[in-house]
């Protein structure tokens, strides 16, 4: 896999929004490409509120701040319990996304230090059970990739399909392999660049994946 990490200017942009009161949770690529695994690159950055089921005025105060710092901000989605931003400081470009997620956790977030600042971060396991169910309704590289380095890292899937339907009603390990069966990652990633040999690779794990997930689902497997 590709070496990664949170650019700069996205660290700068955890700085400027520590500090919410409830606080938010740093989660998704931005937590596994800028704390933990650091495999890839990310343009986006998901600041989640465990707990809450609105933004209520979150996303007015987020504006407020990233304009204070003479950034360009713009908001280009927002729903009750979902805004993304998109902010430049003339250079680069982040996607900020906030989500108010009242679905409880599996895993307790994790407290690190960013600059001089502490944030809160969802952790791996936490992670890959949204990445997960997140494959159930998305047909992204960028979440079948994730799901392979947090195994390869040591987190287990077996667990993460017994908490996974916690998260989602309608997930099962069976749902996902059919889901999976329909995603073509070869292709997608020789269109997105990537080099034969890491597009083979994630074709290959995808494979593994559903024999895995097929297996869960057998019940004279005892899994």
């Amino acid at each position: 896999m590709s070496s990664g990490s949170l650019t700069p200017f996205q660290w700068r942009l955890l700085e400027v929004l520590n500090g919410f009161e409830p606080p938010w949770t740093l989660t998704g690529g931005g937590a596994l490409v800028g704390v933990h695994l650091k495999h890839r690159v990310t343009r986006d950055l998901d600041l989640f509120w465990h707990g809450l089921d609105q933004l209520g005025s979150l996303p007015a105060e987020v504006r407020r701040r990233l304009a204070g710092q003479d950034l360009d901000v713009s908001q280009i989605q927002t729903a009750p319990a979902f805004a993304r931003f998109r902010v430049s400081d003339g250079v680069e470009v982040c996607l900020i996304d906030l989500v108010a997620d009242s679905v409880a956790t599996v895993d307790p977030p994790l407290r690190v230090q960013v600059g001089g600042v502490s944030i809160s971060v969802d952790s791996p396991y936490e992670i890959l059970v949204n990445k997960l169910c997140a494959l159930l309704g998305r047909s992204e590289l960028r979440d079948l990739e994730d799901v392979q380095v947090l195994l390869e890292s040591g987190e287990s899937l077996e667990r993460a399909l017994v908490d996974a339907p916690q998260k989602d009603g309608g997930f099962s390990p069976l749902t996902l392999a059919w889901t999976l069966r329909g995603l073509q990652p070869v292709v997608m990633a020789r269109a997105a660049g990537w080099t034969e040999e890491k597009a083979a690779d994630l074709g290959k794990f995808k494979d593994e994946l559903i024999q895995r997930l097929l297996a869960a689902s057998d019940p004279d497997t005892g899994t």
